[in-house]
């Protein structure tokens, strides 16, 4: 069965989690909702190009389900069914998401293995302490179908920025960051096939102009953010 970390951390941030959020990411000049939104389209376009079928996502993680309106919308028609150990966030999706094809539950309540078509988690695994980021890797693996995928967003510790980032972010302080390198082993010990590793988000509100270059920056580590995208074996 699918489980998260054991320790619900952020129960004390449930209530104003976005507020704690915005303390770091007000430097870039934009709010989650641009980061999110962008995540989930990039994830939808790379399903879409392979003509994949997404009936149901995972959100490993999914905290107060910030990225649940932004799944629906990038993948129609699909349910969300989103994790996570701390209850108090659990509680606060719930109430903020009634009504849409969604629903949250704690890691224990999780459907049988293999339920899922795609799996998408963000800036989880740097508050997973480093013994058990495996566990939870293979945990997210077994959740999904044969052929199935998952997203793994991360924040990039090439770029320093983030760090500065990240230490004005009260529950993001004492996190341990991923490397690129480091992520692509942990999904490949868990049993995926690799996919692709592409870097986003360079440029801050300021410079939004440039933006359209970022396709074309993907491959080199300059964003604030990379996804390593894997597949389940068929």
């Amino acid at each position: 069965m699918p489980q998260t970390p054991t320790e619900p951390e952020f129960d004390e941030f449930a209530s104003d989690y976005q507020a704690a959020l915005q303390k770091g990411l007000c430097l870039t000049g934009e709010g989650s909702a641009y980061y999110a939104s962008g995540r989930c389209r990039w994830t939808a376009a790379r399903a879409s190009a392979e003509a994949m079928k997404v009936g149901r996502v995972l959100d490993f993680g999914c905290g107060t389900g910030t990225a649940t309106r932004f799944l629906l919308e990038a993948f129609p028609g699909c349910r969300v069914v989103g994790t996570d150990p701390s209850e108090a966030s659990l509680e606060v999706a719930r109430r903020d998401h009634a009504g849409l094809a969604a629903e949250f539950i704690a890691p224990r309540d999780l459907p049988r293995a293999g339920a899922a078509d795609l799996a998408y988690c963000n800036g989880v695994f740097h508050h997973i302490p480093p013994t058990e980021r495996p566990g939870a890797a293979r945990s997210v693996f077994e959740a999904l179908r044969p052929g199935g995928w998952f997203a793994l967003w991360e924040n990039n510790p090439w770029n320093p920025m983030v760090w500065y980032v990240m230490s004005r972010v009260p529950f993001d302080r004492d996190a341990i960051m991923l490397w690129p390198g480091e992520t692509e082993d942990l999904l490949k010990g868990a049993g995926f096939e690799l996919v692709v590793t592409r870097f986003w988000f360079v440029f801050p509100a300021f410079l939004a102009c440039l933006r359209p270059l970022e396709p074309l920056l993907s491959p080199w580590p300059l964003g604030g953010q990379y996804v390593v995208l894997a597949r389940k074996p068929l």
